[in-house]
């Protein structure tokens, strides 16, 4: 009788331990939120070295996690790379460099600088482009196909150039495009928008009249090889020569720009999904000589098997796609496997803080270090929580379906982290 007692006592501390705040406790709290009621909820909450979480609601469910996406991409990249290799090249004499993609996206992009890579293609001489095998499908399964006129859903492609966008402004009631060769493709049309680009073609259409002073647009281009090559021979002035299936033996060498930072910054606090879905495929270009995010993903997931929790359902870089599923406690185990990799005070440097940052700057938690994920009726949050008594947390929050706006979603996760803050400790 006495062992039963304990025993009984001892199972029932043990999970008050493992769980400390119930599964009712939590639901009667999200009741109260009324951006929440009708929607999808997951919550799962751990500290940093322990599986076992402290709160926890449908945290096994599977939600659509849109950029939290870029969470598992982000943990691929750092445990494949200690360098970012930006480009393989071979000097064949002063003046004729051979190089290949490494997938690196950074070469002349309108928002991330790599200023080393940009002088390495402007060096005078004769440029020889080996075409790696197989190009990667431009647009990733399950996109909206109505996105391709936005930056978001700029074109995955073998080599990356002006992060595959053209930036356009009107100076003088005249269009200026960077790159120029696409102020040819455009042309006047007052009855659309100010500039829009027609559906698979490199053809834009430019309304002054619906252009808005000092407005500057990106549009993705439809990317090829040869358009690569003619873009950049516009942009460094020399020659480019494209090769295909070349069975030169060379001795290749990688320059490393050391740009990580910046890359990752990008990545995670300003969610660029071209920067997501490059570092998908430079995953694959390392592994198996081509880039196909698919088998890039196939990898990781057979390499992250022992430890996830659940299965994912993984298809992009970025989460753009509507296809990826995954559970708010498999979120967590990447989590603490990101801070397994890069410790906590890197993790500060990368992550968007709330109030602070990138994407959390309308999170009005400044202890918050995460990731948010939105699509239409869908807001997650995923992270790091720093507790005011001092104890860090790894949590995702996940509302999936929700029929208020992003405004009042955010303002329910924000209520709901003030009661939590009160019940854990």
């Amino acid at each position: 009788m006495r062992l039963g007692i304990f025993l009984f006592l001892f199972f029932g501390t043990s999970l008050l331990w493992g769980q400390r705040l119930s599964k009712k406790r939590i639901a009667r709290q999200l009741q109260k939120i009324e951006a929440f009621q009708k929607a999808h909820l997951g919550i799962s909450i751990s500290t940093l070295e322990k599986v076992k979480p402290v709160a926890a609601y449908q945290a096994t469910h599977y939600m659509t996690p849109a950029s939290n996406t870029k969470l598992l991409t982000f943990l691929g990249a750092i445990q494949y790379f200690k360098k970012l290799p930006a480009v393989s090249y071979f000097k064949e004499q002063d003046s004729i460099f051979h190089f290949k993609s490494t997938g690196y996206p950074l070469l002349f992009h309108p928002f991330y600088q790599d200023t080393l890579l940009d002088s390495f293609f402007n060096q005078k001489g004769s440029w020889i482009y080996h075409v790696n095998k197989e190009p990667p499908q431009p647009l990733g399964s399950g996109w909206t196909w109505d996105d391709y006129s936005y930056y978001y859903a700029a074109e995955r492609s073998r080599f990356p150039l002006f992060g595959n966008v053209v930036q356009a402004q009107v100076v003088e009631d005249t269009l200026k495009t960077v790159p120029s060769f696409f102020e040819s493709k455009t042309v006047l049309d007052t009855t659309a928008s100010a500039w829009v680009r027609k559906h698979k073609r490199n053809q834009f259409y430019f309304n002054p009249k619906a252009w808005k002073t000092a407005e500057t647009l990106y549009r993705p281009f439809m990317t090829s090889d040869s358009l690569f090559a003619k873009l950049l021979e516009e942009q460094t002035h020399q020659n480019v020569e494209l090769v295909t299936n070349s069975k030169a033996q060379l001795e290749w060498n990688f320059l490393y720009t050391d740009q990580e930072e910046m890359l990752y910054k990008a990545l995670l606090q300003d969610s660029d999904n071209g920067i997501a879905e490059a570092l998908l495929l430079m995953i694959s270009q390392q592994n198996f000589d081509t880039m196909q995010s698919d088998k890039a993903i196939a990898l990781l997931l057979e390499q992250w098997n022992a430890w996830l929790p659940d299965p994912v359902e993984w298809v992009d870089g970025s989460g753009v796609s509507r296809y990826n599923m995954i559970t708010p406690r498999t979120l967590v185990r990447v989590l603490q496997k990101i801070h397994e990799n890069l410790g906590w005070e890197t993790i500060q440097t990368y992550f968007p803080r709330g109030a602070t940052s990138g994407t959390l700057k309308q999170y009005t938690h400044s202890a918050l270090y995460a990731k948010t994920g939105t699509l239409r009726h869908n807001h997650n949050l995923s992270g790091y929580w720093v507790h005011p008594k001092g104890k860090i947390y790894v949590f995702s929050i996940m509302v999936n379906h929700h029929t208020t706006s992003v405004a009042e979603v955010r303002k329910g996760i924000g209520l709901l982290m003030e009661w939590l803050e009160r019940k854990l400790r």
